[in-house]
């Protein structure tokens, strides 16, 4: 446990808060070995904390196109744009798990342009990015060149809704100076 406060609004004790959430993030807790502060910090507001996680588990469970392991390249490159630490970090720790690769997060947090990723990768961060930065120049022509990669106007969805999603999370996690848990930095090395 840091030393250092993992929020700058107050945070609940697990067992004052919902019953649906304590069972909730103690399930998350024995998966995990320990809770991730983005439930603790959440958990400041439940109502916000369950539809949160509904929306999470909607968009990163749901059966996709896309892997596992591709939905979180677009949380870390996108999170990365967004200068948040708390999902860089997070997102980078699952990344390097679900990609079985020790160097992917860095790389994609670093410069996306220089990962060692296959060129349909690279044409869904680069849309990712562009839903990120600049949703409203978004055309017809987006959805041809990606066409030409392989993905369909669902996975198109998808793309967007983990990076709008996480432009969310990016958001509250500035404002909240949400600090990534120490565990994270080290899984997956």
């Amino acid at each position: 446990m840091s030393e250092f406060p993992i929020s700058r609004y107050p945070v609940p004790e697990i067992k004052d808060l919902p019953e649906d959430l304590q069972e909730m993030i103690l399930a998350v807790q024995e998966k995990a070995g320990f809770v991730p502060n983005v439930f603790l910090t959440l958990a400041h507001r439940p109502d916000e904390l369950r539809a949160f996680f509904a929306y999470h588990d909607a968009i990163m469970l749901r059966e996709s196109n896309l892997t596992k392991a591709e939905k979180e390249m677009i949380i870390v490159a996108t999170s990365a744009a967004n200068n948040c630490l708390y999902c860089v970090v997070a997102h980078g720790a699952i990344l390097r798990i679900y990609a079985k690769n020790k160097l992917i997060a860095d790389q994609l947090a670093t410069n996306f342009n220089k990962a060692d990723i296959t060129p349909r990768q690279k044409a869904m961060i680069d849309f990712a990015m562009v839903v990120c930065n600049d949703a409203q120049s978004i055309g017809e022509d987006d959805f041809l060149m990606m066409a030409e990669h392989g993905f369909d106007d669902e996975d198109l969805w998808d793309i967007g809704a983990i990076t709008a999603f996480f432009g969310l999370s990016n958001r509250m996690a500035n404002l909240t100076s949400m600090r990534p848990n120490d565990e994270f930095f080290a899984m997956g090395r």
